[in-house]
């Protein structure tokens, strides 16, 4: 037969408070959600890293360009009209090869200038040389006439001498011829001076001389020189890979006409942020990644000028280049500040801005919800940020944006 059960009284008041427990968290979530203390964020609206552990690299990340690693300019060292061109722009060409010739009428003038200035040197050396040769063929005549003269004059005189002795000559004929030997003598002494004075004058002269010919000389072949300069030349192997230079194109003197580069051997030049200028030195090592290869560099020069707040660098391969690199192609690499070191790692991130560094949201163990916690970050590259304190190796980061919630206290991710 049927028995009347009695309902348990606790078991129907827990049921009729359900519905008010549910009511009262939904809206306790709400008025949460709306007083800044949580949000609620799809799952793909955010990134989540996990800490890990790693080797830490300080580095900058750079982007460069190839260039050659080393480029001689063709300039016009005499300036001229453009009167042939031989080679154009993209040719191979080897040292020494002709490229343009430039023609210069001034230039020519002076060469003729000079030539004539060196033949009239040359003949009025000629005629010096000359003139002092028969100087002193005059000067040994009259030499030799005088001592002549001398010799008569001493045997005169010995001969008064004599007669003077008997009284056959009188005093004053004696007399007379010592004057006139005395006198022939003294001449004699007196020309001889002279011609040494006249020797040592035109030697001087013919030293003038000589030293003008050998400076006229010199200009001479300086201008020469400068007619061949006229003609531009290849400085060494290598691709012309520019020439500004048009026939009957008129260049000035020093006017740049083109560029020799060395194909075989490359560098990557690439611009640096003035803030790291005290930390960049040569013989730093720079890593690239090209088609699934690495190559590493070595950075070789920092020019000191900064301009527009960047510093430029020169790096040059270790190993051989790709054979496809071409000048001018651009290249993503980054240089190493510093050896790597183990470290804490959480993948660098857009949060970093919103937040400074000093926080993040973490997940909580084995739930959707992501609270704030107190982070202490230390050096950080392009690709990570290294954890000094706040985060151990496991934990889940959102290392997305913070923008749109970085005010609320937790983040509930629904899928």
């Amino acid at each position: 037969m049927d028995r009347k059960i009695t309902p348990n009284k606790r078991f129907q008041l827990w049921w009729l408070a359900l519905p008010i427990i549910a009511v009262a968290y939904f809206a306790f979530d709400s008025a949460a959600s709306s007083s800044g203390e949580r949000v609620n964020l799809a799952m793909d609206k955010v990134k989540i890293s996990t800490v890990t552990k790693g080797e830490f690299h300080d580095l900058i990340p750079l982007r460069g360009s190839i260039k050659p690693s080393k480029s001689v300019y063709l300039d016009a060292i005499e300036g001229g009209r453009v009167e042939a061109r031989f080679v154009e722009e993209g040719a191979m060409v080897k040292k020494g090869d002709k490229l343009l010739t430039l023609s210069n009428t001034s230039l020519q003038l002076d060469v003729i200038s000079r030539e004539a200035q060196i033949s009239e040197q040359l003949n009025n050396l000629h005629n010096t040389r000359l003139a002092i040769e028969q100087n002193r063929l005059n000067l040994k005549r009259n030499l030799l006439e005088l001592d002549f003269q001398v010799t008569q004059s001493e045997r005169k005189l010995a001969q008064f001498k004599r007669l003077g002795s008997g009284n056959l000559v009188s005093k004053d004929e004696l007399q007379a011829a010592e004057d006139e030997t005395e006198y022939l003598k003294n001449r004699r002494k007196l020309i001889i001076e002279q011609q040494q004075q006249d020797e040592k004058i035109r030697t001087a002269q013919i030293a003038q001389l000589e030293d003008s010919v050998e400076q006229l000389n010199k200009n001479l072949s300086f201008a020469r020189k400068n007619l061949e300069n006229l003609i531009i030349k290849a400085p060494m192997d290598g691709q012309l890979t520019a020439l500004d230079a048009e026939l009957g194109a008129s260049k000035a003197r020093g006017s740049r006409l083109g560029q020799v580069d060395i194909v075989s051997e490359y560098k990557v030049s690439a611009q640096i942020d003035e803030f790291y200028l005290g930390r960049v030195y040569a013989g730093q090592t720079a890593r690239l990644t090209l088609q699934g290869r690495r190559y590493e560099l070595t950075l070789a020069k920092v020019y000191a000028e900064v301009s527009n707040g960047r510093f430029e660098v020169d790096l040059t391969f270790n190993a051989a280049l790709p054979s496809d690199m071409r000048r001018g192609q651009s290249l993503q690499l980054e240089l190493l500040l510093a050896d790597a070191k183990a470290a804490t790692l959480i993948p660098n991130g857009g949060f970093y801005q919103d937040t400074a560094g000093k926080w993040v949201f973490v997940l909580e163990q084995g739930s959707q919800v992501a609270v704030k916690k107190s982070v202490t970050f230390g050096e950080r590259n392009n690709k990570y940020i290294e954890v000094l304190d706040g985060l151990a190796v496991g934990d889940r980061v959102i290392t997305s944006s913070y923008s749109s919630f970085k005010d609320m206290h937790s983040v509930s991710l629904t899928r």
